[in-house]
């Protein structure tokens, strides 16, 4: 199985993925390039910038991949 298809799976069974879960659960070092693979198969893709806290507490932010509803 492709890492694309490893991918569109992950989506559409959690909704969206950050980096960290792409490398952690799909061993996907660059996500950016699967999500432009999976947008030029047509997959409806929307991006969200997320503020999270790092392990120091300061505030940073986050790219969040979320698929269009089915």
């Amino acid at each position: 199985m492709k890492q694309v298809d490893r991918l569109h799976d992950y989506l559409k069974e959690f909704g969206s993925v950050t980096q960290l879960q792409a490398l952690r659960d799909l061993g996907i070092m660059r996500l950016s390039a699967r999500i432009a693979d999976l947008k030029k198969l047509g997959v409806e893709i929307t991006t969200l910038r997320k503020p999270v806290k790092n392990r120091w507490g300061d505030t940073i932010h986050v790219v969040e991949y979320l698929i269009e509803a089915l």
